[in-house]
């Protein structure tokens, strides 16, 4: 069964989750005191696996059956064929040539067949899309067109961690996947960490009540931290 006290501790615990005294500027063009970063636990063999059984567990609790996992490229890569690894030896019917071992590539081929220019094994059934961080949904959402040019069937789209930041838009991460009719999930989400995280590192007031602005302005929802 997926915890989710034992999953925010975990991203508490392996610095997934900080603050930044200076902001930095985010992919999406906005400048942010606070940051989500997987990569920590995903350069380690020991925290991926672990990972990977909060990502089983997950799924499970949310009565999705796949046949296959693919990460987002390169954000999500690791954890997916982990995940995907795990999942297959546990199914009553794994044998060869029945769970595909995909991965997308970062960048695409200029030729060939679309399963050779984007892929380094083909996602096969039921695909459930995985990424690590989604502030916008950008890259997540240009691999769900990856993947349904290729005609996989996706499932669902699970994040790690959702920032609950609206898009240029108006619409949240879960607003537009929903609008290609895939189910969005997040594991974890801003409203509920950052208060989590503040109280554990005390960044400081300056920065709490700077974060509390940024939501105003970009959040899904407002989150209270002073």
């Amino acid at each position: 069964m997926f915890s989710q006290s034992k999953f925010n501790k975990f991203i508490l615990d392996n610095g997934v989750i900080g603050f930044f005294t200076e902001p930095i500027r985010l992919k999406s063009g906005r400048d942010s005191h606070w940051y989500v970063n997987w990569r920590t636990v995903t350069e380690d063999v020991y925290l991926t696996d672990k990972l990977a059984d909060f990502m089983l567990h997950f799924i499970e609790d949310n009565k999705l059956k796949p046949d296959c996992f693919y990460g987002v490229p390169e954000g999500a890569t690791k954890l997916a064929l982990i995940t995907q690894y795990k999942w297959a030896k546990e199914q009553a019917d794994y044998a060869p040539g029945v769970y595909a071992l995909p991965m997308g590539r970062g960048k695409p081929k200029e030729h060939g067949d679309p399963k050779d220019r984007y892929f380094l094994g083909m996602p096969g059934g039921l695909t459930i899309i995985i990424e690590d961080v989604t502030t916008t949904g950008g890259s997540l959402l240009a691999a769900m067109a990856t993947l349904k040019e290729a005609d996989v069937d996706i499932i669902a789209a699970i994040g790690l961690t959702n920032r609950m930041e609206k898009r240029d838009d108006g619409k949240s991460v879960e607003e537009a996947v929903g609008a290609l009719g895939v189910k969005y999930l997040a594991m974890s989400d801003a409203t509920e960490l950052l208060p989590l995280a503040y109280e554990k590192f005390q960044p400081g007031e300056d920065i709490g009540r700077k974060i509390e602005e940024y939501f105003k302005a970009y959040g899904t929802k407002e989150v209270v931290l002073l």
